[in-house]
């Protein structure tokens, strides 16, 4: 018996970040999203996602409600560093473990990330876990055709876009 929480999107370019809690034993998976306007070039220097992707977590666990025994698994990415803490602070240090998530936890939660950024209208690129290079220019090249309107589900507060037109101050 265990819950799994991973995250999926934190390094693209679109849409906020998806992190999601999977209880095999039910088969019940929930997620909810840290908004875009956490990666913006004013909020991102705040490091404010590590702790909204604690609230989340947290949030989630107690929605799918911990049974006795019951163990959590959490992603080894560094968003939900903050999580696995307070993870730990409320459910006890044996109880909470870092793991490389894989199979139906990351399809479902990868999958909830390519339905929300769907949702912006934009079509991801097939494959794109194996060919980051090319799935930030992919989306680059989306938010450059009209950047008026999309520019805003962009993480423009990543230090390295500054230096690209369409995320510079206007």
């Amino acid at each position: 018996m265990t819950i799994l929480i991973d995250d999926a999107g934190t390094g693209d370019l679109l849409w906020g970040v998806v992190i999601g809690a999977y209880q095999p034993d039910t088969d019940t998976f929930l997620y909810d999203i840290i908004d875009v306007s956490f990666f913006k070039e004013d909020t991102f220097p705040e490091k404010k996602h590590f702790e909204e992707a604690a609230r989340i977590s947290l949030g989630l666990v107690e929605r799918l409600g911990l049974r006795p025994m019951e163990k959590i698994q959490v992603c080894q990415g560094d968003i939900l560093n903050v999580a696995a803490e307070k993870l730990k602070e409320t459910y006890g240090e044996d109880n909470v473990e870092r793991i490389h998530v894989e199979g139906r936890t990351q399809e479902l939660i990868e999958g909830a990330y390519l339905d929300e950024i769907r949702n912006l209208g934009y079509e991801p690129m097939p494959d794109r876990t194996e060919k980051w290079g090319k799935s930030f220019w992919h989306m680059y090249d989306w938010i450059r055709k009209d950047p008026y309107e999309r520019v805003k589900w962009a993480k423009s507060g990543f230090p390295n876009l500054r230096k690209f037109k369409i995320f510079q101050r206007r």
